[in-house]
């Protein structure tokens, strides 16, 4: 198993994220997705990862480099973490989240941001055991009772 960074316009990606496209909108409706396109995936600020087993793409995951202006930082937004059914229980989600992670910290961020939802605990469950704290909206985000917004201070 191995985590390399990968092309969002590939087929493999293009196929997880399509594949995680229909799973959020099988939870939320669409004003409450906050999804990443290919071509967003793809700006020079975002770093988007692949996870491979056996030469298939197994999970995958970004993170967005912005700056916070009321709070004069810049910060990490870790988006599209995604793993298919047949290949979750592995740990792959927690595997890409620390590369995520490494690659800010390598960049001298130190503080990640997400944003996800309350219909899916075994996120939440990831995040807060790799030291996420609930926070408020941030960046464009408004309140949402369907979203989480979450924290975690990476030199903690």
């Amino acid at each position: 198993m191995n985590i390399e960074k990968l092309d969002p316009a590939s087929d493999a990606a293009g196929r997880l994220i399509a594949l995680s496209d229909v799973y959020m909108a099988a939870l939320y409706p669409a004003e409450s997705n906050h999804l990443e396109s290919l071509t967003a995936l793809a700006q020079d600020n975002v770093m988007f990862l692949g996870c491979h087993i056996d030469g298939q793409l197994a999970a995958c995951g970004a993170v967005k480099i912005l700056f916070d202006v009321d709070a004069q930082l810049n910060y990490g937004e870790i988006k599209r973490v995604f793993v298919p059914d047949e290949f979750r229980g592995k740990g792959l989600s927690k595997l890409i989240m620390r590369a995520l992670e490494d690659h800010l910290l390598a960049h001298d961020i130190r503080v990640a941001r997400l944003e996800t939802g309350i219909r899916q605990p075994e996120a939440l469950s990831l995040y807060f055991r790799l030291g996420y704290a609930e926070r408020a909206a941030f960046g464009d985000y408004e309140e949402n009772p369907l979203s989480v917004f979450m924290e975690k201070n990476l030199l903690a």
